[in-house]
């Protein structure tokens, strides 16, 4: 299985910044076999990303969507849907992520109707689960990867499509704090065995790690044997730095 490494640009971009991270990751590009590198700007960027990469890296780096609306259209101010996103050139979205749970109040209803809109759109959807610091001391955090990942396959009806499962303790996003990778390979493999319960081809889902992943620690957690990927924030900015994550899953996958 190739190994995922997609930079989550947040809130984060201007139209000359996209030009520099993309003149700069040019620059470092030789080699990336077994890797496939994701990007996910703000929505206002996802057609100038396109266009430079088209430009100066074809083919290499695909593109994502940080959200959609689960309707196709409608008057829903602000909002973008599953179509809009492939016109721009993404193929993946995002679902679930944690800010969008804790500051924006999205329930596992509302990430599991996102979930299906990609799905029949022809999206690939990340969805994302994890626990607050609170819910791990409590010993809670398994219970609650189970409800977030029940709540969306449990409406699934045609199958996960090639979407991915990231898994992001709330704890360890933007904070510094990472999960060890034996915190991590925990979570991933009871999130693997979950997902084998409900059928087994869900078995073979991509799995990904995000929070606070670095190039000082990538390397180490991508070895993890459930860790398909890594869904990064910060780190993700600067080419510089998100080339050394690609070129340390490459150099794994090529070992």
């Amino acid at each position: 299985m190739a190994l995922f490494v997609a930079g989550n640009w947040k809130m984060f971009a201007s139209r000359a910044g996209v030009t520099q991270f993309v003149d700069e990751l040019a620059s470092h590009w030789h080699t990336a076999d077994g890797v496939v590198p994701v990007v996910f700007p703000p929505t206002g960027y996802l057609a100038q990303l396109q266009t430079e990469l088209a430009a100066k890296l074809p083919g290499c780096v695909a593109l994502g969507g940080q959200r959609i609306h689960p309707e196709p259209q409608g008057a829903f101010t602000g909002e973008s849907s599953a179509a809009m996103m492939l016109d721009l050139g993404a193929s993946w979205v995002l679902a679930g992520h944690s800010e969008r749970r804790t500051l924006f109040g999205e329930t596992d209803e509302m990430v599991a109707a996102q979930v299906k809109a990609a799905i029949v759109a022809g999206l690939k959807p990340v969805l994302c689960v994890g626990e607050t610091l609170a819910q791990r001391q409590a010993g809670e955090a398994e219970q609650v990867v189970a409800r977030q990942l029940d709540s969306v396959f449990a409406k699934l009806d045609a199958g996960f499509g090639e979407g991915a499962v990231a898994y992001e303790p709330v704890w360890a996003i933007g904070t510094g704090e990472t999960a060890s990778p034996d915190q991590a390979q925990q979570m991933h493999a009871f999130v693997r065995e979950r997902l084998s319960a409900m059928d087994a081809k869900l078995a073979e889902v991509p799995l990904w790690y995000g929070g606070s992943v670095k190039p000082d620690n990538a390397a180490e957690l991508f070895a993890a044997p459930d860790i398909d990927g890594a869904l990064i924030g910060g780190a993700s900015l600067a080419a510089a730095s998100f080339w050394q994550i690609i070129e340390q899953a490459a150099g794994l996958t090529s070992a």
